[in-house]
């Protein structure tokens, strides 16, 4: 018989919260709904699994996601109460909690949305992460799994930016003494929302944001990626390589406006500079869709997407290609669990990259249809194909000049 959880039923911070019950558990830790008392209200209680106190690096990427996120104050954000160390050394996240499910439960259960419905839920997805950019911050983990939507009044669709554990932060939201999760050459995130950039492991900027939450609305509408693959390196590849395929053509008898097209197709651009400046941008070109307009506004036609330059293809370095398989052997997980037919949530942080989940404590599971395969295997065999396209390139080299 499985161990009560030591957690469930407990008081903590002298009585300020009644912890009531698990909702969602994964490598680094689990979140609790809690009741409390004196506010009359129930809030989401993750907690970091005491046995990882001493790793400094979850530690410092706890701390991060507890401070970025209570930094920001966007309606479209979950927001953070409090955050601190409990009396057994455990570290906690205080944030309100959510009813509703994320937009990949949704889409997954409910078919592809149409353009307006689609349309505002990213909208407002950009409002929360301008408010992010500003302060310094790029989520880096954009997925269906971490928007999570809920009922607000009149509301269905009102939208929650979750999970900001991979945040990328400025030197202002660094404390002394925190360890620096993201270095030159590494990668993170999940493979199939990765911008070209984050695939390689370059230094990123709010124009990555933009690249993923492009793919996001991209199999929203369609219930497709922009990508045809079979692995998580065939996705990292085709991110850095690869023509997506224009949205119109996805599905078979579904087209949009050709503004939307374009507007997907420029988010999509593979260098950082080509796509829109600022997830504003991003938002006032979706609301012109919306609007029925046949052209973006003046200040967003400084570059046309119908025009952007031709990439040449570039294989990704051995040593980005490593690191990428590393992000890759970790399954993409759900943003939140959900529970019955109301199902209810809090934010569950996924595990980081290459780091195995603790004895008796699963990894979230991957939604349903996302491809599984021996990525290190994979990565290994198109390393092989290089090198030997290249020796044979040479030797054929020096046979003509004979």
């Amino acid at each position: 018989m499985r161990p009560q959880d030591p957690f469930i039923g407990r008081d903590i911070l002298n009585g300020q919260f009644q912890i009531l019950q698990k909702v969602g558990s994964g490598g680094m830790g689990a979140v609790y709904k809690a009741l409390q008392p004196e506010m009359n209200r129930m809030v989401g209680v993750k907690i970091l699994h005491p046995k990882l106190a001493n790793r400094q690096d979850l530690v410092s990427r706890f701390r991060r996601e507890a401070r970025a996120m209570s930094q920001l104050s966007h309606p479209n954000t979950v927001k953070v109460f409090m955050f601190g160390e409990l009396e057994d050394g455990s570290l906690y996240i205080i944030m309100e909690f959510l009813e509703g499910k994320n937009l990949n439960q949704t889409v997954r259960g409910e078919g592809p949305f149409p353009m307006e419905r689609a349309l505002p839920i990213l909208i407002a997805v950009c409002g929360a992460l301008d408010e992010a950019h500003k302060a310094g911050i790029i989520h880096r983990d954009l997925k269906p799994e971490n928007i999570f939507l809920v009922q607000s009044g009149a509301l269905r669709d009102f939208a929650k930016v979750l999970d900001f554990g991979l945040a990328k932060v400025g030197e202002r939201q660094m404390r002394p003494g925190s360890v620096i999760l993201t270095q030159e050459g590494m990668v993170f995130g999940t493979p199939e929302f990765m911008s070209p950039e984050q695939a390689q492991g370059k230094t990123l900027t709010p124009a990555s944001d933009v690249y993923s939450l492009a793919v996001i609305l991209y199999e929203v509408l369609t219930g497709k990626l922009p990508f045809d693959a079979k692995s998580a390196m065939d996705y990292i590849q085709l991110h850095v390589t690869g023509r997506p395929v224009p949205l119109s053509q996805r599905v078979p008898g579904k087209t949009f406006p050709p503004l939307l097209d374009a507007v997907i197709e420029r988010a999509l651009a593979k260098k950082p500079e080509d796509r829109f400046a600022s997830a504003a941008d991003f938002a006032t070109a979706m609301h012109a869709v919306m609007q029925g307009a046949t052209q973006l506004p003046a200040h967003l036609l400084q570059q046309s997407a119908s025009q952007l330059p031709t990439v040449q293809l570039q294989p990704i370095s051995p040593h980005a290609a490593a690191a990428a398989v590393q992000a890759a052997q970790t399954p993409r997980p759900h943003g939140a669990m959900a529970m019955g037919a109301a199902p209810m949530a809090a934010v569950a942080s996924p595990q980081p990259p290459g780091i195995a989940p603790p004895a008796g404590l699963p990894a979230l599971a991957a939604p349903a249809g996302r491809p599984k395969t021996n990525v290190p295997l994979l990565a290994a065999v198109a390393i092989g194909f290089l090198l030997l396209g290249v020796g044979l390139t040479v030797a054929l080299m020096k046979l003509l000049a004979r």
